[in-house]
């Protein structure tokens, strides 16, 4: 079967629709030929925006109505920014590539201040995300953590409306949508371990979907693959959802001129009473390996029983 048109599904908030036209982009270089559509949805996630996502039922609810355009056949790929997919995958579908992570960091802006370090006791700070808040509370005890949802633009205005001293957020949507300049300080992995996939967009697809095969091909980045795919074991053997407090970044780096998989953890209580951190390396070709072993420690060491809570 040969395609003329390849349907885009994505959400249609401003970040969203930049990285589903990034990938049409890149397929338009690979594939002159094929017309791309790029077909905006909807999800639970953007129209419930009182309600916690921990309430709604994690970041799951930013991928559902993709994913059931992509089984009844309205589109063809889904695009998705990989630190909102969940660990399981409905059965039919896959995540079939990966684009060239980028910075998988966390940010902080903020208007007055240049670092978490710089700001004063008490200082508020908005984020979305349980995992960035018990990190970084352990790390600066002194400020107070508040939830703050909306897209990217929502949060800047509460931001300088003066209803926070500083935010949290991804530094790959910033410089996505060309905010860098709004970035006070990246903050290091060692502080505050990133979402698994935090920096890559990935493509969800139709297992069955052969003809595809080409444009997967051309998409996949393999060394964001692989890395991404430890980070996501990691969520998926804790039985994790993308609303838990559970991080984890692997990193690539050259020891003696021998590749190697740097894979970091974090998992919290609910509370952040609680907190393990594991970390391992590995060849790069033991990637598999790496991640079920350094799983299999954060088990050994009570994972489970800090995600379940008493």
């Amino acid at each position: 079967m040969i395609l003329k048109i390849l349907r885009l599904a994505t959400r249609r908030s401003p970040l969203a629709l930049w990285q589903a036209n990034d990938v049409a982009r890149r397929l338009k270089l690979g594939f002159p030929e094929i017309e791309i559509e790029i077909v905006g949805l909807s999800t639970e996630g953007d129209r419930n925006r009182a309600v916690s996502l921990s309430t709604l039922g994690g970041k799951g609810v930013f991928v559902k109505e993709l994913e059931l355009a992509l089984l009844a056949g309205q589109a063809d790929f889904a695009v998705h920014s990989m630190k909102d997919v969940p660990s399981i995958l409905p059965d039919d579908l896959g995540l079939v590539a990966m684009c060239e992570r980028a910075d998988p960091t966390d940010a902080l802006v903020s208007n007055r201040y240049e670092t978490l370090a710089e700001l004063p006791a008490g200082a508020r700070i908005g984020s979305s995300s349980l995992r960035r808040c018990l990190q970084l509370s352990a790390a600066f005890p002194n400020l107070v953590f508040e939830d703050l949802r909306g897209n990217v633009e929502t949060r800047l205005k509460r931001l300088d409306d003066g209803d926070f001293e500083g935010i949290i957020l991804a530094t790959a949507g910033l410089e996505r949508l060309e905010l860098s300049h709004r970035i006070s300080e990246k903050i290091d992995v060692g502080t505050c371990i990133p979402s698994a996939g935090q920096g890559a967009v990935g493509i969800e697809a139709r297992t069955d979907r052969e003809e595809l095969v080409p444009f997967i091909h051309y998409l996949n980045h393999a060394s964001t693959h692989r890395q991404v795919s430890c980070e996501r074991w990691i969520s998926r053997s804790l039985g994790a959802t993308c609303n838990l407090p559970v991080g984890a970044h692997a990193e690539m780096g050259v020891d003696e001129g021998n590749g190697f998989l740097q894979l970091s953890t974090f998992v919290s209580d609910l509370k952040g009473d609680r907190f393990l951190r594991v970390s391992q390396k590995a060849a790069i070709d033991e990637a598999d390996q790496l991640a079920h072993r350094v799983a299999d420690l954060l088990i050994d060491q009570g994972a489970l029983e800090l995600i379940e809570g008493p």
